[in-house]
């Protein structure tokens, strides 16, 4: 997992960090932790999330700073990372705890099993039994359960209390009324009561929690897989140029403006430029798209995709934290780390949970102390134990997190960068869509789509003519009209004297010959004279919302050309898919009316709005809030902005800017339209496995703890062994890990 701290200076001059915290072991210390930092002086928000063991927090760091944060979170049992190197470190805890958990729990396997089998098939039968169960018990408790004590014992010093509070409480009064029962056994018995003891209750309960939490541990690892995923996109070591000589370097060692040479395979590490050679490169990480892009000098390059066939040197701009890769890392890992509103209200569930449980335990204890049959103690005692080991809130806290760490990690993978948990909550429940026009139904850039000439078949020459003139303008459609002629092989003419005439078009000589290329008013000023035909066939493109450009020779027209910022391919059954999920769909765009019809009705928009300023976008979807619509936007320009901002849910472009991108909740990597209804299906999924994780969640409880204080005793004379509650337990939190791990299979 990235784990270094990230800090961020926001525009109330507070800061925001996200950090890793060791120590946690169940939802409730994620509540604890929260509640513990939330009142101190200068600390505006805290988020603490369990699976991933991660704390988001924005303070004002001229009251507090991260070490005397990470102070206060020791002081009641956690752990808060601050090293650069974080992620190494998590890494190797993260295994040594698996590890330790994997030795602890079977540890506790080879002690609990004997102490089990002797109570349950062998009691009356073993000389000085209860003397060798106790001392098989004792090195489950304080050592392979020794954690569970201390942790109790801290929350206890700070008033607090979590799932090991109930497992200490449970196991130690269970461990400690047997010790009395086997060293002191004549104190109940005269008083006619049998001495009972419980030792295999407290060490196979231990032995249950310990293997839940192996469990679960491997469980959250795959949860964050995505997370894994991405960091592993990264090189391990790079070979630079520094001095003219080749060396190997670790990836963090890599400077700005280093020259980095990539060999066929080599991974890119750096956002930067071509500075040598040619050859392709892999962004399907990025784009989405299969086919290798071919990178030449001066050409960018992304961090995490591959150099295939040839070899490059290109020059770092963009190192470690500054990447496109490292940012989405980031935002993976902060919508992780967020918190929906169902969200906020478990852990305010769970806050109070453990001290309510506590509580039903007590009521337990005395209603059967009071009114409960011979042995009375024995019984209260059992029921005491019972109710605090099965009413552990893990299951309910890991309910949410884990659905919504998976379906943000599914998002990551298929291209949908999730910045924000709300959003993957909110995305489902959207009934109007907004899309801008330009770069997001359209591709966003203008593009040659005819050409026509005057003679049935061109010469090479005049092409060439064509090519030299729009080669040395700096207008996008020149530079459209240049790409799409060297794309068909035309060689450059060897031309002279070239002049621009802003706002009409250019001219050049060849030969003693005038060449002109632009719009009408450049031919009317030269009084160049237009054949009807073309003439005809160019009012035609102009009602298709084209721009059309004139190429003449002298006084004649030669050729006409059609540039337009094309509809993208799959905009149309994009469009038609969201319509089908019940959501009205409206265009956007500061372009003319007449351009916003045509493109309108190509994509089967019936709703559609033109010259609009920026802000308008956003004023339009204010109004139509306020009439009880939850609303999406897409789009991709800094114009989008404050709309994208405004939206319920802001959808922007991977192409498109990096303001729109943080303005906006959900990226679409590979700005490809169809991703908008698999957002919106993917929004489904999670919050239907959010909704079953916490039926379920809800459900065990309300059923076991009320079987757990002995409700069916009166009715059957059945009371639950604390054995079987801690295997329940165990089982529960199991079977809602399970549940959202499915999310990562459905189809969508």
């Amino acid at each position: 997992m990235e784990t270094e701290q990230i800090l961020i200076e926001n525009k109330a001059g507070l800061q925001n960090a996200n950090v890793r915290v060791l120590g946690m072991t169940c939802a409730s210390c994620a509540v604890s932790l929260e509640s513990y930092l939330k009142p101190l002086d200068g600390v505006s928000d805290v988020s603490v999330n369990y699976p991933n063991q991660s704390l988001s927090l924005t303070y004002d760091k001229n009251q507090i700073n991260l070490n005397q944060l990470k102070q206060k979170a020791g002081e009641i049992g956690y752990e808060i990372l601050l090293e650069k190197n974080a992620s190494n470190k998590i890494e190797e805890i993260e295994k040594e705890n698996h590890q330790r958990l994997r030795i602890k729990l079977i540890v506790s396997a080879v002690f609990a099993i004997p102490v089990f089998v002797i109570a349950m098939f062998f009691m009356g039968t073993i000389p000085y039994e209860n003397w060798i169960m106790m001392g098989f018990s004792i090195p489950v408790l304080f050592w392979s359960g020794r954690e569970f004590f201390i942790v109790a014992w801290k929350k206890m010093l700070h008033f607090s209390a979590n799932m090991d509070t109930l497992v200490a409480l449970s196991t130690g009064v269970a461990f400690m009324f047997s010790v009395i029962n086997t060293v002191l056994p004549q104190f109940l018995e005269k008083q006619g009561i049998a001495a009972h003891v419980y030792f295999e209750s407290a060490v196979v309960i231990i032995m249950f929690i310990l293997l839940g939490r192996y469990l679960e541990e491997g469980a959250k690892n795959k949860t964050s897989l995505a997370i894994k995923k991405l960091m592993g996109l990264r090189p391990k070591k790079v070979t630079v140029i520094r001095n003219g000589v080749d060396q190997t370097i670790s990836y963090h060692e890599i400077n700005r403006g280093e020259l980095i040479l990539l060999k066929p395979g080599d991974r890119i590490p750096v956002d930067g430029k071509v500075k040598k050679g040619y050859s392709f490169v892999d962004e399907s990480m990025i784009s989405g798209e299969p086919i290798a892009v071919g990178k030449n000098k001066g050409e960018k390059v992304l961090a995490g995709t591959i150099n295939q066939k040839g070899s490059l040197v290109i020059i770092s701009e963009k190192i470690g934290e500054e990447t496109l890769l490292s940012q989405i890392i980031r935002q993976v890992e902060k919508a992780q780390a967020s918190k929906p509103k169902i969200q906020k209200l478990v852990d305010q569930i769970a806050g109070i949970f453990v001290p309510v449980v506590i509580g039903l335990g007590i009521i337990t204890f005395m209603i059967w102390f009071v009114f409960g049959p011979e042995p009375r103690v024995v019984h209260a005692m059992v029921s005491l134990i019972t109710v605090l080991i099965i009413a552990c809130p893990c299951a309910l806290g890991l309910a949410t997190p884990t659905a919504l760490m998976v379906g943000i990690g599914r998002g990551a993978h298929h291209g949908t960068l999730i910045k924000d948990a709300q959003s993957l909550e909110m995305a489902y429940k959207i009934d109007t869509l907004i899309l801008d026009k330009t770069g997001t139904i359209t591709e966003g850039k203008p593009m040659v789509t005819d050409i026509i000439w005057s003679e049935e078949k061109s010469s090479e020459l005049l092409q060439g003519i064509l090519l030299s003139i729009e080669s040395r303008s700096e207008h996008p459609i020149a530079e459209a009209i240049t790409m799409y002629l060297r794309k068909n092989q035309v060689v450059e003419a060897n031309t002279e004297l070239f002049e621009s005439f802003t706002g009409m078009g250019a001219l050049i000589y060849f030969k003693g010959h005038k060449y002109l290329v632009g719009n009408t008013k450049l031919m009317d000023l030269h009084k160049v004279k237009i054949a009807a035909n073309l003439d005809k066939i160019a009012r035609q493109w102009e009602e298709e919302a084209k721009t059309v450009v004139y190429f003449s020779n002298d006084n004649k027209v030669e050729a006409i050309i059609a540039v337009a910022d094309q509809v993208k391919s799959e905009a149309e059954m994009a469009i038609k898919q969201v319509k089908n999920l019940g959501v009205e769909v409206v265009m956007l765009t500061g372009d003319n009316k007449a351009v916003a019809e045509v493109i309108a009705q190509k994509v089967g928009i019936k709703a559609y709005k033109a010259n609009l300023l920026p802000s308008d976008k956003g004023a339009y979807i204010e109004e139509i809030q306020k009439q009880g619509k939850i609303v999406a936007m897409a789009g991709d320009g800094i114009n989008d902005a404050q709309g994208l901002a405004q939206a319920d849910v802001g959808i922007a472009m991977g192409s498109g800017s990096d303001i729109a991108m943080e303005s906006a909740s959900l990226t679409l990597m590979s700005s490809n339209l169809n991703q908008i209804a698999v957002a919106i299906k993917l929004s489904k999924s999670t919050m239907q496995t959010i909704r079953q994780n916490l039926f379920w969640a809800f459900i065990y409880n309300l059923i076991a703890i009320p079987v757990a204080a002995g409700i069916l005793y009166p009715i059957s004379g059945f009371l639950l062994n604390p054995m079987i509650a801690g295997a329940a337990m165990a089982l529960s939190s199991i079977s809602v890990l399970a549940n959202s791990l499915r999310l990562k299979n459905r189809t969508i």
